[in-house]
């Protein structure tokens, strides 16, 4: 197979779950929130870029309809991640095996970029289709959520004023061949 195959992710069966721990008067209450239907096209290179929209989010089921000056922020990117994956390395992969790659993952939100490592788990489910997993544990810091303006904004409309330090993330994510 050429190493030029392009991939994308499946809408249908890619999500992040981030775990937010609400420090409230009672006590630390923890809280799962989805962004759903992840869409990115990968290029030939491997170089993915990743909008999250507060739509593709479970905000709007817990939050009910925003009233009209809030809804196009719905889609609006909150972040664009973008990382690059090995996709001669992908083709290799028989079916049932699994690598695991630390990507470098860039996170931009408004005019801020942070770049992180990420370990993730490549797994060929079927010719056409690799998952892709956590491969260790992953958190994000809690306080730089509350001080990225964009980010903040999102918290307070949940009714976070304060979190816990850390934000678990997990990622379950397939790639298909386009």
């Amino acid at each position: 197979m050429p190493a030029a195959t392009a991939w994308q992710l499946d809408p249908e069966r890619s999500r992040v779950v981030a775990t937010v721990v609400q420090i409230a008067p009672q006590g630390p209450i923890p809280h799962q929130h989805e962004v759903r239907r992840l869409t990115g096209f990968a290029e030939a290179d491997g170089t993915l870029r990743l909008p999250l929209r507060l739509a593709q989010s479970d905000m709007v089921e817990r939050l009910g309809p925003l009233p009209p000056w809030l809804s196009g922020l719905m889609e609006r990117p909150m972040a664009t991640l973008t990382t690059r994956f090995p996709p001669e390395r992908l083709e290799r992969l028989a079916v049932g095996e699994s690598l695991v790659e630390v990507l470098s993952l860039s996170v931009q939100t408004g005019n801020t970029t942070r770049s992180e490592p990420l370990a993730v788990r490549f797994t060929r489910e079927a010719p056409d289709r690799v998952r892709v997993t956590n491969a260790e544990r992953v958190a994000l810091d809690g306080q730089a959520l509350m001080a990225d303006p964009t980010l903040r904004s999102v918290m307070l409309l949940l009714g976070y004023e304060q979190i816990g330090d850390e934000v678990p993330v997990s990622l379950d994510a397939v790639l298909v061949r386009r």
